[in-house]
């Protein structure tokens, strides 16, 4: 079963925040690994990803072709809940992930009828010195647009294959 389009990410200029909420027909604990188990996530969520733990304090990073790599740091682990993380405003960042030089990323998971609702939510654009908050803004906004999409197909095919492969 395939989750029909669902609405875009949404870009409050007030609070300078992205926010995206997604219904992904697969269970929570599916879900939770591909936000957080780098095999997983360099198959939605860039094309390279190191976070070798999933703890508070842990650091990595995720990479994009043409944008180079983004340090993170793991901020908040609530298993099969809520997985948050600080990323750098710029691939490569040499400057220690802090305000003004990078944002918060943090995802909260809920079961939902035959799946799960997910949420994201990056917040911190507006004390960014290092690049144009209103830009980096709308740039991840059509970032989480497409990437949640990603997600959303990458776990839903994925659970389609178990299925036929138990049938």
């Amino acid at each position: 079963m395939t989750t029909p389009p669902q609405p875009p990410a949404v870009a409050d200029v007030d609070t300078f925040t992205v926010t995206r909420t997604v219904h992904v027909a697969a269970p929570v604990e599916r879900v939770w690994l591909a936000l957080t188990h780098e095999e997983h996530m360099t198959r939605w969520f860039g094309a390279r990803a190191s976070l070798p733990e999933v703890r508070v304090g842990a650091e990595g990073y995720i990479g994009f072709e043409g944008y180079g790599d983004f340090v993170v740091r793991v901020e908040e682990v609530d298993e099969h809940r809520a997985f948050a993380y600080t990323w750098g405003a710029h691939p490569g960042e040499p400057e220690p992930l802090a305000d003004g030089t990078s944002t918060l990323v943090r995802f909260t998971l809920a079961p939902e009828n035959d799946g799960t609702r997910l949420t994201v939510t990056e917040t911190g654009f507006g004390t960014l010195t290092s690049r144009d908050p209103r830009q980096a803004l709308e740039d991840n906004r059509q970032g989480w647009t497409s990437e949640l999409d990603e997600l959303v197909a990458y776990l839903e095919r994925d659970l389609e294959q178990d299925t036929m492969r138990s049938a």
